[in-house]
């Protein structure tokens, strides 16, 4: 584990632990996920973060006033924080470690599912039912449109995998052939 990530672990659970005093866990997460993406797809911000030749007062105060009323306080503080320590490479480790602290606190889990098409709110809520009971938490369902599945459903949650599609089914389906004739 490198020392960039113990750090975003650090911060991300004084995070966690202002949003539970103020009761904004969700609007904390979803903050940060807002925060990293728009550093993530701004080549601009990017250039602008990193240049040296503008202070990190003046980078502050350009990102304080563009986000005032748009994020959490718990946010921006951190994002102050992060600024002057120069940290700011952490802020994608640091989200990702909020979301574990923040599943782990409240029994929540995270599942991509990879399906032929877009599933249906009942579709997500019957899969998040079935893999909440398997797992022992309460699922969040992010749907992926894969078309290369050609049935059934794909499911990861955390570094399991449940592979129930059907491209799947007819990998190990040969694996399995090939293994008894091997024999």
């Amino acid at each position: 584990m490198s020392q960039d990530t113990i750090v975003a672990k650090r911060y991300a659970k004084a995070l966690f632990e202002v949003a539970f005093e103020e009761r904004q866990i969700m609007e904390v997460e979803e903050d940060l996920k807002s925060l990293v993406a728009a550093l993530n797809s701004d080549a601009e911000l990017q250039r602008f973060i990193s240049s040296p030749r503008i202070t990190g007062e003046n980078k502050l105060a350009v990102l304080k006033k563009a986000l005032e009323g748009k994020l959490s306080g718990a946010v921006i503080n951190t994002l102050e924080i992060l600024m002057k320590r120069g940290r700011m490479d952490i802020l994608p480790d640091l989200l990702d470690s909020y979301i574990k602290i923040e599943g782990d606190s409240l029994g929540l889990a995270d599942a991509t599912v990879y399906s032929t098409y877009s599933l249906s709110s009942s579709e997500q809520t019957q899969v998040a039912e079935e893999f909440g009971r398997l797992s022992g938490r309460n699922i969040r369902i992010t749907n992926v449109v894969d078309k290369s599945l050609l049935g059934g459903l794909k499911v990861i949650i955390g570094d399991t995998l449940y592979d129930g599609s059907l491209s799947g089914k007819l990998t190990r389906l040969e694996k399995s052939f090939n293994d008894k004739h091997r024999r």
